[in-house]
């Protein structure tokens, strides 16, 4: 079966990222809709033809389809080498997430679309109980995927144990355990784990983690959704490292 992604931001990410479009699909009618303008634009630089299709086929491919949908490749995994050469090259600033057992599309979308606005190193994803990158999982991440260098391991806690040689700090992120993010060291080289929607952290992964932190909740509910907490999460870490750099700055 052919892999298709949908939606604008899906689609003009990946052909700027020009690593897996084979072909991009518009709704046809009279004239491209300026809202496609910038997707035909850049698929004629990436040099992928543009054909144009029913509504109807679009839909089929995805229901909110905005006029655009993408024919391409299997998504490109990095393996785990690839994942600790990035680590090693980072340095103090490396930062991995690593997701146990998310499910949700949506969530994860979210997850990873934070994740590349805080310039995350890897990600790495559990081989089995949990979503790989599909194309709800792209469009949810307005196309964030295209960008991140993404794994799949077969045990996440063997990959965390590999990465901890290396000197990557393991916190786990669980409800009301832990200590809380506020006095918790996220200086790095720095892995993130988030767990799924209900359970959280499985056992034997939070046994991995050098440190469980939690956020704090002023009301009365208990936690936030994976997706919530987890970019939170990832967001304290983005800022602390944006202020020790302002503050190890020479002054004028």
């Amino acid at each position: 079966m052919v892999p298709y992604i949908a939606g604008r931001n899906a689609v003009l990410e990946a052909l700027k990222a020009r690593a897996r479009v084979r072909r991009v699909l518009i709704e046809a009618g009279e004239g491209v809709p300026s809202a496609l303008r910038p997707v035909v634009d850049a698929a004629q630089v990436a040099g992928v033809p543009v054909t144009r299709v029913p509504g109807a086929q679009l839909a089929t491919i995805h229901p909110r389809h905005q006029g655009v949908a993408a024919e391409v490749d299997v998504f490109p995994y990095a393996s785990l080498g690839d994942v600790l050469k990035a680590v090693e090259a980072a340095g103090p600033r490396a930062l991995v997430l690593a997701l146990d057992r998310v499910q949700d599309p949506q969530n994860l979308g979210t997850l990873l679309r934070t994740a590349l606005a805080v310039n995350v190193t890897a990600v790495l994803l559990p081989a089995r109980r949990g979503a790989g990158v599909s194309p709800a999982v792209s469009r949810s991440s307005a196309g964030a995927v295209e960008h991140l260098t993404i794994c799949q391991v077969p045990n996440l806690g063997r990959a965390l144990g590999e990465l901890k040689e290396l000197g990557v700090w393991v916190v786990g992120l669980e409800a009301q355990v832990g200590v809380p993010i506020d006095d918790a060291d996220l200086s790095g080289p720095l892995a993130i784990a988030v767990g799924s929607e209900g359970a959280g952290l499985g056992r034997l992964l939070a046994e991995r983690c050098d440190q469980l932190i939690h956020l704090p909740m002023a009301g009365p509910t208990e936690s936030l959704n994976a997706a919530v907490a987890g970019s939170i999460a990832l967001y304290e870490v983005f800022r602390r490292q944006r202020t020790r750099e302002k503050e190890a700055r020479p002054g004028p």
